[in-house]
């Protein structure tokens, strides 16, 4: 009984425990793969979640710039106004508000620089872009745009922040009397002021009055925002620049990163040409009424709605003052990138970043893939990318059109 016992106690068998081991390796080896299988799916959808909220917080940021382009605090340029009587006068007059040329986005304030026709021009033209050929050669702002991204552009908005100087936030500071000034706008509501609106640094200067004639209108701090893609440290990045004090001549900052991963940048416009009896726009002539005593439908001017296709301006065919003053809606895209490769993948894809480049043709263009080509790609590389592309209604330039 006692041998009997002693033998079925016995141990496994060598074959037997090599068995079990080959069994208990190969179950160690499935969980180690369904570990690094799920680690690897986790680090992916962290990577896919994080280029999505990038790509969502550009086009939030953007769209909240966008949507106030060409706010005046209620000004309106005279070409726009259709109560206006006569024939608007150029810029380059006295008193003339049609803009006459691209204003220079980041030229230092000066009374002498900032005269009233590139205030005008600054007033009529809202938001102009351009594109970059190579990181050595920006459309405009060469001391701002320092190595910008090839092949992708620049967007620049402007206008009178929505919210009064002094409420207390840092857009609506009020920093009008010290030593480095903000540009600040005043519009008038009184009839009786000699001009329509005001735009400086100097205290002084702003005594236009509400409509009773006696307070004085609100004092508003003028917003110039430039956006462009840049490689910091070799990650592509949205960078934005902002007109504010320095010194005692505000001007267009140092660009600041906004966004990273952000890869392709592209802007286009849409052109408001036409009157909505399908006559050009002319602005410098009287309004000329369909029918003069109902006044719904000028012919002579926009309707509020863009013409054909959207228009890309680029240095090889740059967009002129009389199409950028006319501009009543922005299209944006933005391409953007993982922060990390992805294993076993490759970006052979293309992107559009565009629509049909009507003002880019290939008998006039060297550079006609980084100048005009809607296209981006195939990148041939293990980063996923995600394609935004959003139409931003430029309200307070398309509204002041629309007629009954």
């Amino acid at each position: 009984m006692t041998l009997r016992t002693r033998i079925r106690e016995a141990g496994f068998t060598l074959v037997e425990l090599m068995i079990s081991l080959a069994l208990g390796l190969l179950i160690v080896l499935a969980l180690v793969t369904m570990l690094i299988n799920v680690n690897r799916g986790n680090n992916e959808l962290g990577f896919s979640q994080r280029m999505i909220e990038n790509g969502r917080f550009a086009m939030q940021l953007l769209e909240t710039d966008i949507q106030h382009t060409g706010y005046w605090a209620g000004f309106v340029p005279n070409y726009d106004e259709l109560t206006y009587v006569g024939a608007p006068a150029l810029a380059s007059a006295a008193g003339g508000q049609v803009p006459t040329a691209l204003p220079n986005p980041c030229l230092a304030y000066s009374v002498a620089n900032w005269n009233s026709e590139y205030k005008a021009n600054l007033i009529g033209i809202a938001a102009q872009g351009g594109n970059v050929t190579a990181a050595s050669t920006p459309p405009y702002c060469s001391g701002v745009l320092t190595s910008p991204k090839a092949s992708n552009d620049v967007l620049v908005v402007r206008h009178a922040e929505p919210c009064v100087a002094g409420s207390g936030t840092a857009e609506c500071a009020n920093t009008l009397g010290s030593a480095n000034p903000d540009v600040y706008f005043q519009t008038t509501q009184c009839s009786t002021d000699t001009t329509g609106y005001v735009m400086s640094t100097a205290t002084a200067d702003f005594t236009l009055h509400k409509r009773n004639c006696t307070a004085l209108a609100e004092i508003r701090r003028v917003a110039s925002t430039l956006y462009y893609v840049k490689d910091v440290n070799g990650t592509p990045t949205l960078m934005r620049s902002q007109l504010a004090a320095s010194g005692a001549a505000p001007t267009h900052l140092a660009a600041q990163p906004l966004v990273e991963y952000v890869e392709g940048f592209r802007v286009e416009f849409g052109i408001d040409a036409k009157s909505d009896t399908n006559e050009d726009v002319v602005p410098t002539a009287a309004v000329n009424w369909s029918n003069a005593a109902v006044k719904t439908s000028p012919r002579n001017r926009g309707d509020g709605i863009p013409e054909g296709n959207f228009l890309r301006c680029t240095q090889v065919t740059p967009c002129t003052a009389a199409q950028m003053m006319n501009a009543v809606a922005v299209k944006v895209y933005v391409l953007v990138r993982a922060e990390s490769t992805s294993p076993g993948y490759t970006d052979v894809k293309t992107y559009k970043m565009g629509s049909a480049d009507t003002n880019c043709t290939s008998a006039a263009n060297a550079d006609a893939s980084a100048a005009c080509a809607p296209l981006l790609g195939p990148f041939n590389d293990g980063y996923r990318r995600h394609l935004f592309t959003q139409t931003f209604r430029l309200v307070n330039v398309a509204g002041r059109r629309e007629t009954p």
